[in-house]
């Protein structure tokens, strides 16, 4: 299937490259120009409008356009940008001649250039600037929120082959926790965080995301419900952010293999194109399938992703993005080990006698997944100073199979679980922002106002099975569970058939307004209206925990450019909640758990962007923690505290030509404030080392004989950290350093890398105890067109 689609995708962009480039009539005239930005960089994807023809096109990735085959004339170009005012260029063609109209923007528009394309010559591995991130034009200084971008050509370097590899350049994100199924989470701030947000809006996924169709990673840090809501926002330390590739105006793509370590094998393809004569209609296809066993002594992985995008700029003013991200995987689950925690004593992973190399399952323990995700984006541009943003998003997950743990009995027992059956999640995200850049008398004001809908509904049809304990320092070589075994004992298991859905009904405003051309303030709130629908059991018809929240979230923050676009100072004052279903004994039901953070710091962008970076200090204060009541053990009391705080620090430099470097470190101290006895004033199991620092640096010759060959190296060092920690039992897990390295040839029509992770073998686990990869070799060889 997947040859078959990659070979139509080819040919049906070679057939549409043949068709859109067809030439006029040698009478002909033509009217060509560059649009470029205030520093000479050429800017894609600007609509432009040949008035008199009502033709419309848009420029290309060097910032030019076309319009071919034009009688002679006096004719009107029409430069047409959010934020900018349209510009009328009045040009003469004459027949058989070209006419050029180049526009140069006289002044900087950062919401211009979100919405083109600057192709320049910046540091790459910088891109700082995202509309997603305040959902306003606003550049990386002037945010008084923290955030950190891992771009495509970074991962590309350094040849990650799977999500969770992205996220060793992403300060305090740490070891991937691997849930069964294939879903990612890392840690920000000392709190687990899943990568929700595709785009910017709702795009959770239960199941392993490809890294093909990524454009960069955006990471933004502190709770951040004020305009991403709880849907997407998965903790108060931030959340991930996927962008996904988008089409742009010219032809091109790649093929790519990989192979390596323990049967590796992955096939990837890009392929863009413009599908009509205008160029205001484009098609992007990206693919890959990979195939790869375990390291350990059964387990593999297979899956396939398919990500068409298409793209129409349908008037100078109304453009629709649609892209689709389908993917399907067939895999053995990860090991999960929860351990025994009756010993009353101190205990690491490293040292208790739990076999490395050994999952205890065989290869027909199998689960299967599908995701699909649709995304439909409409921007209208109301007037050169407001635009209207409307988006339709749609994702299902599915898992089917079996998905396993091993739970600890005593100190050298543990007794295999497997959840047998099926489960599929759906959500669907309707959103409305309004964003406005004008002036009040002499002073900017930047603003967005939204409404945003969410539907999520949840499908469960499985069994949890347990099965008897077996020794695991001393394992019976013969000892596996089997999918005959799970068959059998399906009837024994515990059934979970129920369903459960909500809605969440928000809207919001955030504004930020320029007191002078250097300092500016932003002021944030949502209101969060949630209802759930509670959860219906499928065997007694019965519905349960029924429970309306209503939540009212804020986000302040004030920045002075100490040198306007290279040196700013920050604060931010912002809250995150999330919904508390239940009541007290007293019979006073819970209100939504709440959170406040205070940070402030420095942020740069220096020599030409040769040096940018943030340094920053945060407090994190979480209150209405659901605890145990101790004058009522069977309720909670909601009066909980816990303590989050920390400074990070992240660092991209370019000293000299082909060299570069990318750097972090975070520090975080968590800790309960008011909690149980048995873990108060200890740091949360599962908060993730608290020291943690990523390191890569690389070379590639600039110029001569040898231009395109590099080298890069780096690393990951994480502290110790904690499974389980109360005051009776704690199993840590050891430190770790992992060093990467990579040697590379990259020529415009091809590249050939050599990649190993995880060199001296390190052995490392994940907040869920899953041993990683060791040493692993990975060998790749592209072709670009």
């Amino acid at each position: 299937m997947f040859k078959y689609l990659l070979l139509f995708s080819l040919g049906f962009a070679l057939l549409n490259f043949s068709s859109t480039f067809a030439q006029g009539g040698p009478n002909a005239g033509t009217i060509t120009g560059k649009v470029t930005s205030i520093d000479n960089q050429p800017l894609e994807l600007v609509s432009v409008t040949l008035v008199e023809l009502n033709k419309n096109t848009l420029t290309d990735t060097k910032g030019i356009f076309v319009f071919s085959g034009i009688q002679a004339g006096q004719y009107s170009i029409r430069i047409q940008m959010i934020g900018q005012k349209q510009t009328i260029i009045p040009v003469a063609v004459v027949a058989g001649d070209t006419a050029h109209a180049d526009y140069h923007l006289d002044k900087e528009s950062i919401t211009a250039m979100q919405e083109a394309q600057v192709m320049g010559s910046k540091n790459p591995y910088i891109q700082q600037e995202s509309f997603y991130i305040a959902r306003l034009p606003l550049k990386n200084l002037e945010n008084p929120q923290v955030y950190n971008t891992v771009s495509k050509e970074l991962f590309t370097e350094q040849m990650a082959v799977d999500f969770g590899s992205v996220g060793k350049d992403v300060p305090g994100a740490g070891v991937p926790m691997i849930a069964n199924q294939g879903r990612v989470t890392w840690f920000s701030r000392g709190f687990e965080t899943e990568p929700n947000a595709r785009n910017g809006v709702a795009g959770s996924a239960f199941s392993d995301i490809d890294p093909v169709n990524l454009e960069r990673v955006e990471v933004i840090k502190g709770p951040s419900t004020t305009l991403f809501g709880t849907n997407i926002s998965s903790s108060y330390g931030g959340l991930f952010n996927r962008v996904t590739k988008k089409p742009y105006n010219g032809f091109g793509g790649e093929v790519a293999y990989l192979g390596g370590s323990w049967d590796f094998n992955r096939l990837t393809f890009d392929v863009n194109t413009p599908i009509n004569q205008d160029r205001t209609a484009l098609f992007r296809f990206n693919g890959a399938t990979t195939f790869q066993h375990s390291f350990q002594d059964v387990g593999f992985q297979n899956t396939l992703a398919l990500a068409p995008s298409f793209s129409y700029q349908i008037t100078d003013r109304l453009s629709l993005l649609l892209d689709v991200e389908f993917e399907q995987a067939k895999a053995t689950s990860v090991v999960r080990f929860n351990p025994y925690t009756g010993s009353h004593k101190t205990e690491s992973i490293a040292t208790m006698g739990f076999p490395y190399n050994k999952t205890f399952l065989s290869n027909d323990i199998t689960y299967s997944t599908q995701m699909l995700n649709i995304f439909a984006q409409l921007n209208y541009k109301i007037s050169d100073q407001w635009q209207s943003q409307t988006i339709i998003s749609r994702t299902r997950s599915s898992i089917n199979g079996d998905i396993t743990a091993l739970t600890g009995k005593t100190d050298s027992t543990i007794a295999p679980q497997v959840i047998n059956g099926y489960t599929n999640f759906i959500a669907t995200d309707l959103q409305q922002n309004f964003v406005g850049d004008f002036h009040i008398g002499q002073f900017r004001n930047r603003t967005v106002i939204g409404i945003d809908y969410f539907h999520n509904y949840n499908d469960f049809d499985r069994a949890t099975i347990n099965f008897k304990a077996t020794n695991f320092i001393h394992p019976v070589s013969t000892y596996k569970i089997t999918q005959s075994m799970v068959d059998s004992a399906y009837d024994n298991g515990t059934l979970r058939k129920e369903t459960n859905a909500d809605n969440t009904y928000a809207g919001y405003i955030s504004d930020v307004f320029n007191l002078t051309p250097n300092l500016l303030v932003m002021v944030s709130g949502r209101i969060d209206r949630y209802h759930y629908d509670g959860v219906y059991n499928i065997t007694t018809s019965a519905v349960t925990g029924a429970y309306d929240q209503t939540a009212f979230s804020h986000k302040s923050g004030i920045v002075y450019e100490v040198l306007p676009d290279r040196l700013s100072l920050f604060g931010n004052y912002m809250n995150g909640f999330f919904n508390q279903t239940g009541s007290a004994a007293d019979g006073s039901t819970f209100k939504p758990e709440h959170a406040n953070q205070l940070e402030f710091g420095v942020k740069g962008d220096l020599f030409q962007h040769k040096l940018a970076g943030t340094i920053s200090y945060y407090d994190i204060r979480v209150k209405d923690v659901l605890r145990t009541d101790l004058n009522n053990p069977e309720y909670d009391i909601q009066d909980g505290t816990q303590l989050s705080k920390g400074v990070e620090f992240d660092l991209t430099a370019n000293p000299f030509r082909g060299f570069n470097i990318v750097a972090g470190y975070a520090y975080n101290d968590s800790r309960y404030t008011r909690a149980d006895s048995t873990v108060q004033g200890l740091r949360p199991a599962g908060s993730g080392p608290d020291r943690m620092l990523n390191f890569w640096a690389s070379y590639r010759v600039p110029r001569g004989k040898w231009q395109g060959f590099g080298v890069g190296f780096g690393g990951n060092y994480g502290s110790q950290s904690y499974q389980t920690n109360t005051k009776t039992m704690k199993i840590t897990i050891p430190s770790y350093t992992a060093l990467d390295a990579t040697i590379f040839y990259d020529q415009p029509k091809y590249r050939i890398g050599i990649k190993v992770n995880n060199l001296t073998s390190e052995k490392m686990w994940s907040t869920r105890l899953t041993p990683q990869n060791p040493a692993q070799f990975i060998g790749t060889m592209a072709l670009k067109f």
